[in-house]
């Protein structure tokens, strides 16, 4: 997901008939895939909606992440009747999330999300954590959209390459996403995403929090209302995430390819 190669950007195994197992067998197959995140796909329970998903890391089920929303839907197009060729409603543990096919690309509509300041102390520990320089943050907020992340706005991007976090210390604090601006190349920010504490050290792209990031920094001011950002460029990844702002939407998307078909027995 988020790339314009196959085998760059963010993988997501998608289990298309998921229906008949049960929640410790989804998250079985989950700790075995090993990726950041596994989705079942499975009825809607809502006429409303075109499929319904859940999604699990390693660890935990997830009530939200973006980029295995874009790639169960991408998945669901292969055996899935949609209703519209170009508009598709996704079912979750947040309700229906939106998406869209465009300039072929998938994106969706970000989902509610709430923002609060962040207790200084483990601001502090965090900052700490990363290796960052008292005084790099200009802004800091936990963002929750179904997948909270303190998400950290530092100066340059050169400030978010740099970083040399200790894993470790980060097991014991929240997910942290850093966003730095660039002044060169086709994206306007960098970002990094450490998870440590559910079995991720960085993600390579992360649609949950590109999708947070997004709302809270364009309707800010600090971001324009369409941009590209770049994620995993540090782990050798280099996606990018399209964000367009429409009216209260912020829309999320990416290129995607499917790269394994199969199956696996269970």
């Amino acid at each position: 997901m988020f790339t314009a190669t196959a085998t760059r950007g963010n993988p997501v195994a998608v289990v298309l008939d998921g229906a008949e197992l049960t929640d410790d067998q989804m998250q079985a197959v989950a700790r075995w895939t090993n990726l950041s995140e596994t989705t079942f796909v499975l009825a809607p329970t809502d006429p409303a909606a075109d499929y319904r998903l859940r999604i699990f890391t390693p660890g935990a089920e997830l009530g939200f992440a973006g980029h295995p929303t874009l790639g169960t839907c991408h998945a669901w197009l292969t055996v899935g009747v949609p209703r519209s060729p170009d508009a598709f409603v996704q079912e979750g543990v947040v309700g229906h999330v939106r998406l869209r096919r465009s300039d072929s690309r998938l994106a969706f509509a970000a989902p509610p999300m709430t923002a609060a300041d962040p207790d200084p102390d483990v601001l502090a520990a965090t900052v700490s954590a990363l290796g960052l320089a008292a005084g790099a943050v200009e802004r800091a907020q936990v963002l929750d959209n179904g997948t909270a992340w303190l998400a950290l706005l530092v100066g340059d991007a050169a400030s978010v390459l740099t970083l040399e976090p200790d894993h470790a210390a980060l097991r014991a604090l929240p997910k942290v996403g850093v966003v730095g601006r660039r002044t060169d190349g086709d994206a306007a920010v960098e970002v990094r995403a450490f998870a440590a504490s559910v079995g991720i050290t960085e993600d390579p792209v992360t649609g949950s929090l590109q999708a947070s990031v997004a709302q809270w920094l364009t309707a800010a001011g600090d971001l324009p209302g369409q941009y590209v950002a770049a994620q995993g460029t540090c782990i050798g990844r280099e996606g990018r995430v399209h964000i367009e702002r429409v009216g209260e939407d912020v829309w999320v998307g990416g290129g995607t390819h499917t790269v394994v078909d199969g199956t696996i027995d269970i």
